[in-house]
């Protein structure tokens, strides 16, 4: 098995993220992470001078995934209550297909709900995914998530509906 870590994006890091994540916007993790929203991609440029100096350098929240050394996904979250900020709900993306499958992505999601719990002082956090996504329901389970909510047929992607999954995990149930 590969050796999985989290680490912050360094300015180093961003052309060849950009290129893993964003070059293509066809990539296999469009069609599972969210499609439904047709968000568009960010060009190199506004990723390079926009989004990665607001969402991922120096921020503690949005990490890398590494698989051997090498940049394969990323975690991140958000709160779902806003200014409240008690209610985290976390993501993962495995961009690359050719490292699907191979277990990072449940050795990632551990890393990052350890740390999270670490560097905050939450009981619950959560994941919310979609029907139409069974990897990232098998691996919140596979891991120990609980599914809390299903809200059925509300994600409509390529002429079907889907249903939105919600799993979570308390800190005293985090091993």
């Amino acid at each position: 098995m590969s050796k999985v870590e989290l680490r912050q994006a360094q300015p180093e890091d961003l052309e060849e993220f950009w290129q893993l994540a964003f070059s293509d916007p066809n990539a296999g993790w469009t069609k599972l992470n969210g499609p439904y929203f047709h968000d568009d991609l960010p060009t190199k440029e506004e990723f390079i001078n926009d989004l990665a100096p607001k969402a991922w350098l120096g921020n503690k929240e949005h990490l890398l995934i590494t698989s051997d050394g090498k940049i394969v996904g990323s975690v991140g979250g958000h709160f779902k209550d806003g200014k409240l900020a008690k209610w985290y709900d976390m993501g993962i993306t495995i961009y690359a297909t050719d490292t699907w499958d191979k277990h990072i992505g449940s050795q990632a999601l551990k890393l990052y709900i350890t740390y999270l719990f670490n560097l905050f002082d939450f009981p619950h956090l959560g994941l919310t995914t979609w029907s139409g996504n069974p990897r990232m329901m098998h691996v919140a389970e596979k891991i120990g998530m609980k599914q809390e909510a299903r809200i059925r047929q509300v994600r409509f992607y390529e002429g079907k509906y889907y249903d939105s999954v919600q799993y979570g995990i308390l800190r005293d149930e985090w091993k």
